[in-house]
């Protein structure tokens, strides 16, 4: 091959090599721009955002719809520990009354374990007499001796009717003997079975009170911290203006009820009744309990925090247990348990005038009863109250709140 030849050939060569080299690159550049990802768009960008952005509200929202589910109201968690100490304070009431009468069979029982014990002692001892008189007997050969002793029919028949009569006086003494032994063996069960019975009692009584101190050292608690931080004191205000307006509801509920039963129209607002019943006796009214108010009617302003609230009743400080008597004649439409004020007692004296006894601690009325002046209709207690025993007292016409004291008997 000439040098030119060969100087074209090498050319060509090197083209094919750089065409191949060309040709096998140009998939893989493709390749690498199909594995490049694609730019996102801008729209989608922030639609993309948007919905993250809603999801973590979403679970922001459940996280606090969680945290409110969880935390228990102030008022709640009172309500539910002083309802619960209340049962568990009956329940102990119940218990000792059941204690006291075991103790009382108890004792009754004993008495007669004793009185029996002294009978049967008694016949314990005729029984060794007879014992040492028949010893004798036997002792001088029997009884056929002496029945056969002498001639006289007559004396026999004597002897025979004298040792039936000592057989039968001995067999009614054994008798006796064990009627006595089965009724002392009766009573000594009897005994044992009631001082388990008033053991177990006790027991039981011991630990409902153990339940009780600690239901009680949780209220105090609560209420210490109402009393002590501002923030507990704010919620529990909160709380109680809610149960305020709760209660004045229940009551609007109550008076459109009662005027349906008598077929009563509204009353127009404002507009007093004629010059009858309890309408009559504003400033004459006797007091619902024996006690002084310590919390008037009004707004109240509280001296260490300064919150404002507006009492719609009284509180009338009187000692646990004192009697609660109806202020006037009426109709007792509503007992139980108010959240909030705890025990309460709602009457009717128609004509509009409605009045209120809370924080009660025995109901002794219930609804439906009529009830006089007078009328011994419940008992002071602390349920529902904040500061201890007191009575909580509201007169209400057409259920608007009035001014108890504008209403009750003054006092020197």
């Amino acid at each position: 091959m000439s040098p030119r030849a060969r100087l074209v050939f090498v050319a060509a060569a090197g083209f094919l090599a750089v065409a191949a080299a060309a040709t096998a690159q140009a998939p893989r550049k493709e390749a690498v721009k199909k594995d490049e990802p694609k730019k996102e768009d801008p729209i989608q960008s922030e639609q993309r955002k948007l919905r993250e952005a809603e999801q973590q509200l979403k679970e922001e929202r459940r996280k606090a719809a969680e945290a409110r589910d969880k935390e228990t109201s102030l008022l709640a968690e009172l309500d539910q520990v002083e309802q619960r100490l209340a049962d568990k304070q009956r329940e102990i009431g119940r218990l000792d009354a059941r204690i006291k009468r075991a103790q009382g069979d108890v004792v009754s029982l004993r008495g007669e374990v004793r009185g029996l014990e002294d009978q049967r002692g008694s016949q314990e001892q005729a029984l060794a007499r007879r014992l040492r008189a028949v010893y004798k007997v036997h002792a001088q050969g029997g009884a056929l001796p002496i029945l056969f002793s002498g001639d006289d029919p007559v004396a026999r028949a004597v002897a025979v009717r004298h040792l039936t009569s000592l057989a039968a006086l001995d067999a009614r003494l054994i008798q006796e003997y064990r009627g006595t032994s089965d009724r002392l063996e009766d009573r000594r069960r009897r005994e044992e079975t009631r001082e388990r019975e008033l053991a177990d009692l006790k027991s039981d009584a011991q630990r409902e009170q153990t339940e009780v101190d600690r239901d009680a050292a949780k209220r105090r608690a609560l209420l210490a911290r109402v009393r002590d931080e501002r923030a507990y004191h704010e919620r529990m205000v909160g709380e109680l203006s809610d149960a305020t307006r709760r209660l004045e509801a229940f009551i609007r509920d109550l008076q459109a009820r009662q005027r349906r039963l008598a077929r009563v129209p509204p009353a127009k607002p404002g507009l007093e009744p004629p010059g009858t019943g309890f309408a009559t006796l504003r400033g004459r009214l006797p007091w619902p309990t024996e006690g002084r108010i310590i919390a008037a009617f009004g707004a109240q302003v509280h001296p260490r925090f300064g919150t404002r609230t507006f009492r719609n009743g009284v509180d009338i400080e009187a000692g646990e247990g004192r009697d609660v008597a109806a202020v006037f004649g009426g109709h007792v439409v509503y007992t139980g348990w108010f959240k909030g004020y705890g025990n309460l007692i709602i009457l009717d004296h128609d004509n509009e005038y409605y009045t209120l006894y809370a924080h009660v601690a025995e109901i002794l009325v219930k609804e439906g009863d009529d009830v006089r002046q007078g009328q011994r209709i419940g008992t002071v207690g602390d349920t529902g109250s904040l500061e201890g025993p007191r009575l909580y007292f509201e007169v209400r016409f057409q259920g608007k709140p009035q001014d108890p004291e504008q209403w009750l008997r003054q006092r020197s």
